[in-house]
């Protein structure tokens, strides 16, 4: 058993109360958005808040909550507390509860994302199947979707392709299963290099498959398509690095963005890629060819 303390905070005073749970003995604390409001990534490298922020602190089931209320009161003075929710938490084998919920999703009727235990409806299409235990990216979130899409709208046959910030490694393996001939995996986790190759196993795609580190990519190595999910602020930094690996007449795909930051990541790519933009639920991808 588990005991949570939720409390909905201001931008000012929800670091604060994290610093007192993490004194006060929380087993993790997160920051959540209260009211649905976009922030974007800041360049100088300072994480952003909302302006009503929740913050969750989790405790084992034997503390007695109010005394941690009572200690963060004393913490924050002469801060008042906001108003604390405690809720009890059954132990529960996450990961069974991420699977129950986890579905197969289509992708553009072009493509299956399915957990390993469960054949999608229609089994003609292609189908990456993905452990629970080890998807980092499963296609639920935007920005994985988009780049999905994408890339059953592209030309693949016989084409390689990079995938920079490969997490569970699930771009480069629907690329494979697309068409593609081989494709490499990028990521500065080495646990997401070695997920994405077990991932690549697991849907027999492995002999067209190779991951590495930054620091290890092959020197000169370019591909017909490189698609990079990742953040704005990388995005923006390996600008250099991302256009480089193309290959003259390649297609290029960005994601990981928030709509409103589409303009400041497109003006990195704007000389060398005629990039289009599509926006869901408030993320963005940006794709298209390499200029002559």
């Amino acid at each position: 058993m588990w005991y949570q303390l939720i409390i909905k905070s201001s931008r000012e005073l929800a670091p604060v109360i994290s610093d007192a749970m993490s004194e006060l003995g929380a087993l993790s604390v997160s920051l959540s958005d209260t009211e649905d409001e976009q922030v974007f990534d800041r360049l100088d490298g300072e994480a952003p808040l909302w302006s009503q922020t929740t913050v969750t602190g989790l405790w084992p089931g034997e503390i007695n909550p109010d005394r941690i209320v009572d200690a963060l009161r004393d913490l924050l003075a002469p801060n008042e507390l906001p108003e604390v929710e405690k809720v009890k938490l059954e132990d529960q084998d996450w990961e069974r509860v991420w699977l129950d919920r986890f579905e197969p999703i289509n992708i553009n009727n072009h493509l299956w994302v399915s957990p390993v235990h469960i054949s999608p409806p229609t089994p003609a299409l292609p189908t990456i199947f993905l452990d629970p235990g080890l998807a980092f990216g499963t296609g639920t979130h935007a920005t994985t979707y988009l780049c999905l899409k994408w890339l059953t709208q592209i030309e693949l046959q016989n084409c390689n392709v990079i995938d920079y910030g490969c997490g569970s490694g699930i771009l480069a393996i629907a690329a494979l299963k697309l068409g593609a001939s081989s494709a490499i995996g990028i990521d500065s986790d080495p646990g997401a290099i070695e997920v994405s190759r077990v991932n690549a196993r697991q849907n027999h795609v492995d002999d067209q498959f190779s991951a590495y580190l930054p620091q290890e990519m092959p020197n000169g190595i370019k591909a017909a398509v490189v698609v990079a999910n990742i953040l704005a602020e990388p995005l923006i930094e390996l600008a250099p690095v991302l256009s480089g690996l193309v290959a003259p007449g390649g297609q290029l795909a960005l994601s990981g963005m928030l709509a409103g930051q589409v303009d400041e990541v497109k003006k990195h790519y704007a000389t060398e890629f005629a990039l289009n933009c599509e926006i869901l639920d408030g993320w963005a991808l940006l794709a298209g060819p390499k200029l002559d």
